[in-house]
C-alpha cells in the first residue's frame, strides 16, 4: 500500500483486520461527483460537470465492485463518452498494473506502471490501497472519485442531457427499498464472501459463512420475478449480479464459501441467466480475467494453479453470448 506518497513492502490482500480476525475493508477516500451542471454532489466539491470525454474509468475486470461502474457505463448508454483503461487482471507486488496481460491496457494519460501512481498524481501524500474503480478528469487532471457506490449512482443520472435514458437505476419511487437491501446485501454478500475468504479466525470465518448463506438463502426466496424488485432492473441486480457471477468460479473454492453454489439455487441460476442476456451486459463480464485474477493471490494459492471450471458458468457465458 502506499504511505505517504511512497509504496511500501510486498501487495497484501488483507491489510485492516479487526480484533476478532474479520476482514475490514478501506473506506473510499475520492468522494467528487460528476453532476450535470458541475454543482457538487452529496459528498465532496464541485466543478465536475457532465461533458463527453472529458472522463476516464480505471477498471480491474476480476474486481466486482469496479465491474458495478462497468455495467452501468455500458447499460447507461456512455461507453463512447467514457473511455476505459482495463488493468491486467494479476495483482503484482505493487498492486494493479496496466498492460502485461491479454485485455489489459497501457496507461494512456501518462504511461504509469502501477495504478498507484495514479492515485499518487491525485494526492501526492496518499496513504492507502490503490483501489479500483478509478474515475479521472482529464480536463482538471484529478481523481474524481473511487466509490463504485458513488459512481453507480452519478453515471445514472449525471448524463442524461447527452445521452437520455429510459432505464432508471435508482428510481426515487424504490429509493428507501433500494437503499435497506444494497446495505444487506453488501455486508453479508458482497463483502460477506471476502470476510470469509480473508479471515484469520475461524469464529470470523463462520459468522461471515453464515451471513452469506442466509442472504443468498434469501434472495432465493424472493426472486419471484425477472429482477430483485419485480420487473425493474435497477442498482440492486447490478450490485447483485457482480457477486454471483464470480460465486461459483471463485468464491465457493478460493474463499471457501462452499456450503453451496449458485448451481444449487434454481431461482439464482435462473436469474444470472437473466442478467446476462440484458443488452450489453454480457461484454463487462470476462470470466479468464475473474478465474486467473482471483486464483492468483498467493496468500489464498500459492501455487498459482487456476482451475479450468465450472462448467456450469461457461455454458451460461456461451448462451448469453
Amino acid at each position: 500500500m502506499l504511505v505517504d506518497g511512497k509504496w511500501q513492502d510486498a501487495w497484501k490482500p488483507v491489510q485492516k483486520a479487526d480484533d476478532k480476525g474479520r476482514f475490514v475493508r478501506q473506506v473510499s477516500s475520492f468522494r467528487n461527483w460528476i453532476t450535470p451542471d458541475g454543482r457538487p454532489g452529496p459528498t465532496g466539491t464541485g466543478g465536475f460537470a457532465a461533458e463527453a470525454g472529458r472522463y476516464r474509468l480505471y477498471v480491474a475486470l476480476i474486481c466486482p465492485w469496479a465491474s458495478r461502474a462497468l455495467i452501468a457505463r455500458k447499460l447507461k448508454g456512455l461507453a463512447d463518452l467514457i473511455p476505459v483503461t482495463v488493468v491486467d487482471p494479476v495483482m503484482s507486488d505493487q498492486g494493479w498494473r496496466f498492460g502485461g496481460a491479454p485485455g489489459a491496457d497501457a496507461d494512456p494519460l501518462f504511461g504509469a506502471e502501477y495504478l498507484h501512481q495514479i492515485y499518487t498524481r491525485a494526492d501526492p501524500h496518499f496513504t492507502g490501497r490503490a483501489t479500483v474503480p478509478v474515475l479521472w478528469d482529464m480536463k482538471q487532471g484529478v481523481m474524481v472519485n473511487n466509490e463504485s457506490a458513488d459512481i453507480l449512482r452519478m453515471f445514472d443520472t449525471a448524463f442524461e442531457g447527452l445521452v437520455p435514458s429510459d432505464l432508471r437505476l435508482y428510481p426515487q419511487d424504490l429509493a428507501a427499498e433500494i437503499d435497506a437491501l444494497n446495505a444487506e446485501i453488501y455486508d453479508s454478500l458482497n463483502n460477506g464472501v471476502y470476510k470469509a475468504g480473508f479471515a484469520s479466525t475461524q469464529a470470523a470465518y463462520d459468522e461471515a459463512v453464515a451471513g452469506v448463506f442466509a442472504t443468498l438463502d434469501a434472495l432465493e426466496t424472493r426472486l419471484a420475478g425477472p429482477f430483485v424488485f419485480g420487473d425493474r432492473l435497477t442498482e440492486t441486480d447490478i450490485r447483485l449480479f457482480v457477486t454471483l457471477i464470480r460465486f461459483d468460479a471463485a468464491y465457493h473454492g478460493l474463499f471457501k464459501t462452499n456450503r453451496r453454489q449458485i448451481a444449487d439455487y434454481p431461482r439464482l441460476s435462473a436469474y444470472l441467466a437473466r442478467m446476462l442476456a440484458v443488452p450489453g451486459l454480457r461484454e463487462t463480464v470476462d470470466m479468464d480475467h475473474i478465474t486467473r485474477g482471483y486464483y492468483a493471490i498467493k496468500a489464498l494459492n500459492p501455487t498459482g494453479i487456476v482451475p479450468t471450471g465450472p462448467a456450469h458458468v461457461a455454458r451460461l457465458m456461451v448462451q448469453a453470448d
